[in-house]
């Protein structure tokens, strides 16, 4: 009798330590759980601003012990969306999705099927996103712009009178109709008279850009300023004006992202200022977005989350030359 008494105590004891374990969760069980998650990411095309968001993404999802798979969709909204619906058969949790087009939105998420996303970098149209299953990490693109045009208006304080020429990023793209906006925007409140004297789209690319500048510099039109929606082209301006004899010192040339090319244009003079996307903050939120969303947790505690429920805004930087040495590595 005793040692059958003594059996089920035991049994009794074990039991609860198995019913508490599973209450808790039991710490190691729950680890294991969030290493299962895999994550799925596709990017619309990668270059020297994108690589970092996936690197900082990775390294994120690797200290959380988490499986995340890169793809380049080299520009091509075909193959953008072959990789989703390769994902999808393959069962990942949560897919981060740098948009080739935001006006794709509509055919990415049916070729996820259920499987939430959250977009990176490039956004889609409001009405696309949704609380809890198609979300948006990335930057307020129209401060960007904002901060462009302040530079320029503080520059040239006293003129009433501006030409400026804006390069833009690729047509229909959620930061080349942010940071344009923002720009405009900004002039357009400054009561000053702004004349835009060329406006073309050079789709992010140095060599495109130089070459539509060179173009616009033989008309000899007045130019005052020039805008560009990225750094890479604005140093593709550098370049022209360099080749047309321009001195840099009277031409105040802008760029986004403060890349380490454009820091280092900026800390020579051939670049007057840019603003710094922190790419590596965007990186981490989407992982950390990604994980709660596989894990059916609320958005709601995530830092930076926009009052919508829907947006993680990653807050952009004036970089000049009296502080790019700070973002020079």
């Amino acid at each position: 009798m005793k040692n059958e008494f003594v059996k089920e105590s035991m049994l009794l004891m074990v039991l609860a330590v198995l019913s508490a374990c599973f209450l808790s969760g039991c710490g190691k069980g729950a680890a294991a759980g969030k290493k299962d998650l895999r994550i799925f990411m596709t990017v619309n095309s990668i270059d020297a601003f994108r690589q970092t968001i996936v690197d900082a993404a990775q390294a994120k999802a690797a200290e959380e012990g988490i499986q995340m798979d890169v793809a380049d969709a080299h520009g091509s909204i075909e193959e953008q969306v072959e990789q989703i619906k390769k994902a999808e058969a393959e069962k990942y949790d949560v897919i981060l999705c740098s948009a080739v087009a935001r006006d794709t939105a509509v055919q990415l998420k049916m070729s996820a099927g259920d499987i939430p996303i959250v977009f990176f970098n490039s956004c889609p149209e409001d009405k696309h996103l949704s609380t809890g299953k198609y979300m948006f990490v990335g930057s307020d693109e129209q401060v960007a712009g904002q901060f462009q045009a302040e530079y320029v208006l503080g520059a040239l304080s006293g003129r009433q009178e501006i030409n400026v020429a804006l390069i833009k990023g690729p047509k229909g793209h959620s930061a080349t109709n942010g940071r344009t906006a923002g720009a405009k925007k900004a002039f357009e409140e400054s009561g000053k008279k702004i004349n835009y004297v060329f406006e073309d789209n050079a789709d992010w690319s140095t060599e495109k850009s130089q070459e539509i500048f060179s173009t616009f510099l033989r008309t000899g039109m007045p130019v005052d300023c020039v805008i560009c929606n990225n750094d890479s082209m604005a140093l593709g301006i550098v370049e022209a004006c360099k080749n047309a004899g321009i001195d840099l010192g009277s031409l105040p040339i802008l760029g986004v992202d403060a890349t380490a090319d454009g820091c280092a244009a900026i800390e020579e003079g051939s670049m007057a200022f840019t603003v710094y996307q922190p790419g590596a903050g965007q990186g981490e939120a989407a992982i950390e977005m990604a994980i709660a969303l596989a894990e059916g947790r609320s958005t709601k505690e995530l830092e930076e989350i926009a009052p919508d429920g829907r947006h993680v805004y990653i807050d952009f930087e004036k970089v000049d030359p009296q502080n790019v040495s700070n973002y020079i590595k």
